[in-house]
């Protein structure tokens, strides 16, 4: 999870009609979720809090216990944990080339006086890193997120100059050639995430949407105020069913102005009943997959309508997996969701966001709402509707079926951002063949103020195949939250957002570093969030029984 620094409005609270709208100026890196730094303290050890499940699991990678040289981690049996790098800022994805060295890409930005850059580093056998590559000096945008090695040449999703989406191939001498560009969502909170080459030679890149529920709020203010047409973008041509939500108009200096915004379009645009949202190639809330060779010419949803789909990765017999977050509690259209999923991925798939929930349930439910004092006016033709959830899309009108429950593979704790995924090799012990996914952890209040407990912070493991399976624990701190919030600074993990097996076997998790909320920074009009740079790390855990 990244906060811009950029933008000129980073928090505001305002009423209209009755609704309580907390607005935070976020770039989501992790996950679009939410935790206090006070909510960790009262917590006795080893207490199973949301997603954490005591030490015991139920299943999986078998009972925690404490690591041996890092008493505040638990993780199984038969396991043992490292710290192979520290000092990063802002890590999130390791790849290696191919004579086997490790290189991690630092995401750069962040509020900050001096924001530091994007970078890729090579990282030492002594732990030691080395800058291979200034991204931010050869023209690349933060954030800098997924990176692969491919054909000799590092590809890396990031921003482009315009704020949009983009991808290019960056060789080991620091030669950058742009592939592609202009995926509009990335204009918002979430940008690119996960690039990876599938089993049949193509690139996979997964696209953030814009806004929490294709709405654009004033949640998402600054990002409005610097890119005024930025939207959400459908991966088909889609019909409306009209409903617009009415906000204050934070483009103007009367704060009494209201306007109303509709689904799929730019702030301050209402929609109709039956207006068509025509679809592009480059959709946010997707998986694209591409030719690494003609990658614009290319370019396609591979399957859409999820909500920030973060991680992608691929069992032994081809199948694809996506990490997504659920919705947030916040801005013009908040959804009080129950999880976040990781999901089999089937091509040309729609997933239901933003009309169905992360276990692909309609959110139209009443268990989906929110009080009152969260939600905004609704309106269909100047007609207010009653202050419930319903459905943006025509489905039917747009070709568009409810999404198949059972390609849910996976439930984790709602906020707990689940982040990249990858598979366990065969020789990974108990886990071997099951999914391992980074928790990024909540953000809550500004993403959800009816959270009071923490959840993620964390690397779980599903074992692949259908019945909604639970995610399980495989290793986290003994306490809830991260390990800066438990006076352990550095002795634990803080916020897991990458996780790959290494050409060794070994499973390397790459720890963002420390994400803290401190609300009296709103006080002094900046954002309520610290990212202190230099408290990232990557991970190692091998198994130490055969």
């Amino acid at each position: 999870m990244q906060i811009r620094r950029r933008g000129s409005a980073f928090a505001l609270t305002t009423a209209t009609g009755g609704a309580l709208l907390s607005v935070a100026a976020i770039t989501l890196i992790g996950g679009c979720q939410g935790g206090r730094s006070d909510q960790f303290s009262n917590v006795p050890p080893g207490a199973g809090g949301p997603g954490n499940n005591g030490g015991n699991p139920p299943g999986g990678a078998g009972e925690l216990q404490p690591a041996a040289n890092f008493p505040t981690i638990l993780l199984p049996r038969g396991y043992r944990i490292e710290k192979v790098a520290s000092g990063l800022t802002y890590p999130t994805s390791v790849t290696w080339d191919d004579q086997g060295r490790m290189y991690v890409v630092e995401a750069g930005g962040q509020f900050v006086e001096e924001a530091p850059p994007s970078r890729i580093l090579r990282v030492e056998a002594n732990g030691q890193t080395v800058e291979v590559v200034n991204l931010e000096a050869r023209g690349i945008q933060d954030s800098a997120v997924g990176m692969t090695f491919h054909q000799g040449a590092f590809y890396v999703s990031h921003r482009a100059a315009d704020r949009t989406g983009a991808v290019s191939r960056v060789t080991l001498n620091g030669a950058v050639t742009p592939l592609l560009s202009g995926i509009i969502d990335s204009q918002s909170e979430h940008q690119v995430n996960d690039i990876r080459v599938g089993p049949d030679g193509r690139m996979y890149l997964c696209s953030g949407p814009a806004g929490n529920a294709a709405v654009m709020g004033i949640d998402n203010a600054p990002f409005i105020n610097r890119s005024p047409e930025v939207r959400a973008t459908p991966g088909q041509d889609i019909v409306l069913t009209g409903r617009n939500f009415q906000t204050p108009d934070f483009r103007t200096p009367d704060p009494s102005d209201v306007v109303q915004t509709g689904a799929f379009v730019p702030f301050g645009t209402p929609t109709t009943p039956g207006q068509v949202i025509k679809g592009t190639n480059k959709p946010g809330g997707a998986i694209l997959v591409f030719d690494p060779n003609n990658a614009e010419g290319t370019v396609r949803p591979f399957a859409w309508g999820f909500r920030n789909v973060i991680g992608v990765a691929w069992d032994q017999a081809g199948q694809m997996y996506a990490a997504v977050n659920g919705y947030d509690i916040r801005g013009s259209r908040s959804v009080r969701d129950e999880f976040d999923a990781t999901y089999r991925v089937a091509e040309g798939a729609w997933y239901g966001w933003p009309d169905f929930s992360a276990a692909l349930e309609p959110v139209t439910d009443s268990k989906f709402d929110v009080p009152d004092s969260l939600s905004v006016p609704v309106f269909v033709n100047g007609q207010m509707q009653e202050k419930r959830l319903g459905f943006v899309i025509d489905h039917a009108a747009s070709g568009l079926r409810p999404p198949d429950r059972s390609l849910v593979a996976g439930l984790h704790d709602w906020n707990s951002s689940p982040s990249l995924i990858d598979l366990a090799p065969a020789a990974f012990g108990s886990a071997a063949g099951q999914l391992v996914v980074a928790e990024w952890g909540d953000l809550a209040p500004p993403t959800n103020p009816l959270r009071d407990q923490p959840t993620g912070y964390q690397v779980t493991v599903i074992a692949p195949g259908g019945g909604r399976r639970r995610a399980v624990p495989f290793v986290r701190n003994a306490r809830p939250g991260p390990a800066s919030a438990q006076g352990a600074m550095g002795q634990g993990l803080e916020r897991p957002f990458g996780v790959r097996f290494g050409p060794d076997g070994a499973l390397y998790i790459v720890d963002y570093g420390v994400a803290r909320i401190n609300p009296a920074l709103v006080a002094q009009g900046k954002p309520p969030y610290e990212f202190p740079p230099a408290t990232g790390a990557i991970w190692k855990v091998t198994r130490t029984q055969q």
